[in-house]
């Protein structure tokens, strides 16, 4: 398909080239940075600085895809929602009711978030998704050049500067390798303190995404900016299916402080390069991959909340629906109280089972259970069984699960055969001192 044109694209831009080096993100974060990747066939990736940051770091990264591309996502349900969630819903609304598969690529720029713009930020939107347009026509020099996603992230309330983004996409680099596929990770990060890339092989397919946030998470139909890319080839009823099943048990399934941004976006993007077709018998295996995969790409969020010091995994079972447990395990997850226990390492379990108590779920108090376990897997610390507590609490092993970086509380309802988890971390002073200084 294409000519020496892409070849020439992929050669090295000094200039807008930036270091990916993992040694220069937090000690404690370098062990969640890949050093390698398995990528989705047909699929390139990009990252550079267009100067929207006032500090000169990468800010606009391009994900694209050699072919039309099945596209679904899911948005904020925030009402003050921003112009390129306007727009994207628009774009692929517009995608299913024609039935034409018409996206090529997302264009993401950090440092503005295009939101709360006006009328303005609407044409912005479309001029930055014209912009990419221009990009894709380029890349391959094709008539066929198809649609443009774009996301923005960053401050509320300014106007995008398109023509940064217009200007910067000229020459932006875009490449298959492990290194393009960070450079645009880390053009993705606004208070982030390390790039979130996954990509993983399954049988017969492969999956590859970035995602950003590390402030203002809280699930409602989605959280914060995320893109997914697989070279699967399915229907766009069959991604609408597994997206709404996987992001219900990925990034719907995480809270750090309980905000929910007015950007939230996760898109997944399916080009079918891979000529394996997931059709009805494959559609189950091809959900749950994509469901652990988003969890997996969802939990590197949390492991970069704001401040955070611990991962906490709260898992709720025993329930009569997985909506019960899921409403349990959120309350449990958004509680202040239960999460400054964990930072202040306390085992004050009577915050977690308060949290249980007011959820809005219908209990029968006797028959709940309730463990702490330690992150290496080791063995649990039964805090309440059948509604009563474990006494006396063994202050010594609570001690020692409680220095961990990684937590799991687990809640037994007593009542069904239905769970869910909710990925969340502790609330910490830097937390505070983060965000009172976001905008300077």
């Amino acid at each position: 398909m294409f000519s020496s044109h892409l070849r020439s694209l992929q050669r090295a831009v000094g200039r807008r080239l930036f270091s990916t080096d993992a040694s220069q993100f937090p000690a404690a974060k370098q062990r969640f940075i890949p050093a390698s990747g398995t990528y989705p066939k047909g699929f390139f990736a990009g990252g550079s600085s267009c100067g929207i940051k006032k500090n000169g770091k990468p800010d606009l990264a391009v994900l694209l895809s050699d072919r039309p591309a099945v596209a679904s996502a899911v948005f904020t349900t925030n009402q003050f929602c921003a112009a390129p969630v306007q727009f994207d819903r628009q774009l692929i609304n517009r995608a299913r009711e024609t039935g034409v598969q018409a996206v090529r690529a997302v264009i993401t720029n950090s440092g503005c978030a295009n939101a709360v713009t006006g009328k303005q930020g609407l044409v912005d939107a479309r001029l930055m998704s014209e912009a990419g347009d221009r990009f894709v026509a380029n890349f391959d020099q094709s008539e066929a050049s198809g649609a443009s996603l774009v996301m923005s992230t960053g401050v509320i309330g300014q106007s995008l500067p398109v023509d940064k983004i217009e200007k910067g996409l000229e020459d932006l680099e875009v490449g298959g390798s492990h290194d393009m596929w960070m450079r645009a990770a880390v053009a993705f990060m606004t208070t982030d303190t390390f790039p979130k890339v996954l990509s993983k092989e399954y049988a017969g397919f492969r999956i590859a995404g970035i995602t950003k946030g590390a402030g203002m998470i809280h699930p409602n139909m989605a959280t914060l900016l995320g893109t997914i890319c697989t070279d699967a080839n399915v229907t766009q009823e069959a991604l609408d299916q597994a997206l709404a099943y996987a992001v219900a048990r990925s990034f719907n399934a995480i809270s750090i402080d309980g905000d929910m941004s007015t950007n939230d976006t996760i898109a997944v993007l399916a080009n079918g390069a891979s000529g394996t077709a997931i059709g009805e018998a494959g559609f189950l295996e091809f959900r749950d991959a994509l469901t652990s995969f988003m969890a997996e790409l969802a939990a590197l969020v949390v492991r970069d909340g704001e401040g955070a010091t611990k991962f906490i995994t709260i898992e709720v079972g025993g329930a009569k629906s997985f909506v019960d447990a899921k409403r349990v395990a959120s309350t449990i997850a958004t509680s202040s109280l239960v999460k400054t226990a964990f930072y202040g390492q306390d085992a004050n379990w009577g915050r977690i089972l308060c949290a249980v108590g007011y959820s809005g779920v219908e209990l029968d108090t006797g028959l709940v259970g309730m463990c702490l376990w330690p992150g290496d897997g080791g063995e649990p610390l039964v805090l309440v069984e059948r509604g009563e507590p474990r006494l006396p609490l063994d202050e010594v092993r609570a001690a020692e699960i409680l220095k961990g970086e990684d937590v799991k509380i687990v809640v037994d309802l007593g009542l069904g055969k239905e769970m869910a988890r909710m990925y969340t971390c502790d609330l910490s002073h830097d937390y505070v001192s983060i965000n009172a200084d976001y905008r300077s």
